[in-house]
């Protein structure tokens, strides 16, 4: 029976090896050459929840992922989305979103935007203050990553890491 085992656990390593298939890959394809990722840090959607009367900024922190150097600055966008959400949480009343010495940060075209220079990786941060708004209950709303696409670059983003619910209690 030992000698069973033993020839049945040599056939599964030899199967598992041979199925490796080698194949050469090139190392870079032209397509994909200016063509960037930004996500949050780390790499989920899980929900932030924080207390309305807190002070701090709150830090939601993302990463650009790219592997060069460029002459070109790569731009990404950030959205407060409310849409389909009960008792929403109101930009200008809940919360603002501000820069990292607390300015205030206004929206153009609905969005926000970040610039990552010579489009190199690097992790940044988005800012949030808390307004300490009275109204009871619980309030929420989130906050995007929305990619850019220009001429010169694609930026997108994983579907794994695109959004932060925030829940204001």
């Amino acid at each position: 029976m030992k000698s069973v085992k033993y020839i049945y656990l040599a056939f599964l390593l030899l199967f598992a090896g041979a199925s490796c298939e080698k194949k050469d890959y090139p190392k870079g394809l032209a397509e994909l050459e200016h063509h960037y990722y930004v996500v949050y840090y780390p790499n989920t959607n899980d929900t932030v929840r924080v207390n309305r009367s807190q002070t701090a900024l709150l830090k939601l922190p993302i990463q650009f992922y790219s592997g060069f150097t460029r002459s070109y600055d790569a731009k990404t966008y950030y959205r407060v989305e409310t849409s389909g959400i009960a008792n929403p949480a109101v930009l200008g009343q809940d919360f603002n979103v501000v820069d990292r010495q607390g300015n205030v940060l206004q929206p153009v075209d609905g969005r926000f935007s970040i610039l990552f220079p010579q489009a190199k990786q690097t992790k940044d941060t988005i800012y949030i203050r808390l307004l300490n708004n009275s109204t009871p209950g619980t309030r929420r709303a989130v906050i995007n990553l929305i990619g850019d696409s220009t001429s010169q670059y694609v930026v997108d983003t994983f579907s794994t890491a695109h959004k932060r619910p925030l829940v204001i209690q």
